[in-house]
């Protein structure tokens, strides 16, 4: 598990060893580990946890295709082998980036990586039961009272586990305004996304404290664009946008302050270990009238550019409504078509019907080659990457995965980027805090945009 700094820690694990080439991992299971039904946590339990995931996380797959064999060498310990070097093997099974190595019983994790888990049962410090599950409304999850956590202080996700509270409720409430006020009566204790049009009335109020976040905690948002069909299927005009939008006015579209958001070219975004400023030239001086010029340079003849708008996500419909003006104040012809946010995700799996749309993600998901879902399907067949195949990344990737040091990989870092930024592949358009707010008495909150609530006391 990935602790405060960054540094993968053992949770699940007591030890490992690794050969000098690093070529053969020893994994050891720490004692006490028992599975909500009250079975013994295996080593061939995270075998077989390890192998699904591995079909559904590109970056579990690229350890696997990596991997000799993964094999239980008795109840308690497994054994990876590799067959070519692999410079990310602790990142990879600490990562936080979704879908996440989570551990399940051997029998459920035998179930195809394309089929959906019917049961669900963990072990961690908190039980899930389907009875206290409302789906769309509510869940309620108890404490584990036969949990037993690891004796070193918590750290963000690693460390001890000590739960404080007997149980945790779950609401969901889609409106922000009746989440506030909830808030603000005490009726609920803390808020995952505090709405950006209420942040000034919540930090005025005393009952109340608002947790903004920095760093990988932070969101950065991109447009997402569509390389099968319509005008942005040219690399040239998709270039045109880099020139073109103005994080600074997404950001104050927001009606975000200088404390919850800031510009950032990085792709790989600002404050991860991978931040570089390659290929950025062009996005560092925004202008509609450098953006106009440009365009005429290119073949572009008028073809509407379908801009998807979804009015039930605030940050994708803002900055799509942004970028629609200032297309047209461009010269691009646009056809701006509103939808939930369902519908966006079913219409961008279609190779026409669509040019752009505006998205975000947590930074700890995007903060490196592996996981960034922008690039993350590229020359694959996937419907979820704008259909690029831009080739030079193919070996690129395969070169960040083998290298074998932070500083080998930052280059890697810089050259993917100059390639994403050259190809106009994705424009970035802001990095952000979505703060949390919270009831002033709670104490103890673990400082993640992931919400962690193991430590939390009231």
């Amino acid at each position: 598990a990935m602790d405060s700094a960054g540094q993968v820690k053992p949770q699940m694990v007591e030890r490992w060893t690794s050969s000098a080439d690093g070529l053969t991992w020893h994994f050891t299971l720490r004692d006490g580990l028992k599975w909500h039904d009250g079975a013994p946590v295996t080593a061939a339990d995270c075998v077989a946890s390890l192998k699904r995931w591995g079909t559904r996380s590109a970056l579990g797959g690229r350890l696997l295709a990596a991997t000799a064999s993964l094999e239980a060498t008795d109840a308690k310990s497994f054994t990876l082998t590799l067959r070519t070097p692999y410079g990310l093997v602790l990142d990879t099974l600490g990562t936080t980036s979704s879908p996440g190595p989570f551990m399940l019983p051997e029998r459920l994790a035998k179930t195809p990586g394309a089929e959906r888990i019917t049961e669900i049962i963990g072990s961690g410090p908190f039980v899930y039961r389907r009875a206290d599950h409302r789906t769309g409304d509510r869940m309620l999850l108890r404490k584990n009272t036969a949990y037993v956590p690891r004796a070193e202080p918590n750290d963000l996700l690693a460390g001890g586990k000590v739960v404080k509270i007997d149980a945790l409720e779950l609401r969901v409430v889609p409106d922000g305004a009746t989440a506030t006020a909830a808030l603000q009566s005490g009726e609920i204790d803390y808020i995952q996304y505090a709405p950006f049009d209420l942040l000034r009335v919540l930090e005025r109020d005393r009952r109340v404290r608002v947790q903004s976040f920095t760093g990988l905690d932070q969101f950065t948002g991109h447009y997402r664009l569509n390389a099968a069909s319509g005008p942005f299927a040219d690399p040239a005009i998709r270039r045109v946008l880099l020139q073109l939008v103005d994080q600074a006015e997404v950001m104050a579209g927001f009606g975000l302050s200088d404390r919850y958001a800031r510009t950032c070219q990085a792709f790989f975004i600002c404050g991860s270990p991978y931040e570089n400023d390659a290929g950025t030239a062009a996005l560092r001086n925004p202008s509609i009238e450098a953006a106009r010029a440009a365009l005429k340079q290119t073949g572009y003849a008028g073809e509407p550019v379908v801009v998807l708008v979804a009015n039930d996500l605030e940050a994708a419909k803002v900055s799509s409504e942004i970028l629609a003006d200032r297309l047209r104040r461009a010269g691009f012809t646009v056809d701006q078509q509103v939808m939930d946010w369902a519908s966006v995700l079913a219409r961008r799996t279609r190779r026409d019907g669509w040019s752009v749309f505006g998205v975000h993600a947590l930074g700890v998901d995007l903060q490196s080659p592996l996981t960034n879902s922008v690039i993350g399907f590229n020359c694959t067949a996937s419907l979820n990457g704008g259909f690029f195949c831009e080739q030079p990344l193919v070996p690129l990737f395969d070169a960040f995965a083998a290298a074998p040091s932070l500083a080998d990989r930052q280059k890697i870092a810089a050259q993917i980027q100059e390639v994403v930024y050259g190809q106009a592949m994705a424009v970035p358009w802001g990095q952000f805090a979505q703060p949390a707010a919270h009831r002033a008495q709670l104490r103890n909150l673990i400082p993640s945009a992931i919400p962690l609530f193991w430590a939390v006391e009231k």
